[in-house]
């Protein structure tokens, strides 16, 4: 099938991307007021706690978690329309990892941890904690990988690439440091902080990335003055 013309791919990744940073603001300020105003164990306890069934916060939990799947696989719609048609390894790359961590944000907002969502090594963990924690590693880890491919992109402007520079530079040492402590202490407030920074970092980096879609063509030309398509050389007779 024919690539669309750029004209007509314009439109739909300027609405996709601006619905995008919408729907992440949105699941932003629900989880928050899930996690806040919910029953848990504040910092010592992880952010799924605020959607276990029992919570009264639960269903606004689950539909925040809910909308920031809907705005990474928005995301994904936008950034492909930004590259179709283009020879871009790193931003197809980035585009397959945005729809996979939509998909696995969508499986661990439907499959809740018991709870205190225990994990091992520390704790008992029933099939749906380890489901449901799995299910949230891979969908943090799939968006810390669409930076690294966003800042390798040959053809993304400067700005988007240095966003995903960015955040992956800060993104990094937090998911080290969140499998070490998960490791070594296990649930903690130490684990709880580190967790609310790297959802921090990666909810700011999909908003960033979802208004800088929405204003420009991020693949036309590149902030330092080169070209993201070879201008063809003209030859004169002579």
């Amino acid at each position: 099938m024919a690539e669309p013309p750029v004209a007509a791919r314009w439109p739909v990744r300027r609405l996709a991307a601006l619905v995008a940073a919408l729907c992440a603001v949105a699941g932003t300020v629900a989880v928050t007021l899930a996690v806040v105003a919910g029953p848990g164990p504040g910092l010592a306890g992880y952010v799924s706690e605020a959607g276990v069934v029992d919570s009264d916060y639960a269903w606004t939990y689950r539909s925040g978690v809910f909308a920031l799947a809907g705005a990474l696989l928005l995301l994904a719609v936008a950034l492909r329309g930004a590259v179709a048609g283009r020879a871009d390894p790193a931003l197809r790359v980035a585009v397959t990892l945005l729809a996979a961590a939509s998909l696995y944000t969508v499986l661990s907002a439907t499959v809740t941890c018991s709870a205190g969502c225990p994990l091992p090594p520390f704790e008992k963990a029933t099939v749906a904690d380890l489901v449901h924690g799995a299910a949230s590693i891979v969908a943090v880890a799939a968006v810390v990988l669409t930076m690294l491919a966003v800042a390798f992109s040959p053809v993304a402007r400067r700005p988007l690439r240095r966003t995903g520079v960015v955040a992956a530079a800060v993104a990094l040492p937090l998911a080290g440091a969140i499998a070490l402590a998960m490791l070594l202490v296990g649930r903690s407030s130490l684990v709880g902080v580190l967790e609310r920074l790297l959802l921090l970092v990666a909810v700011g980096w999909a908003l960033a990335t979802a208004v800088q879609l929405a204003v420009r063509d991020p693949t036309v030309a590149r902030d330092d003055g080169a070209s993201a398509v070879p201008e063809p050389t003209v030859h004169r007779r002579r």
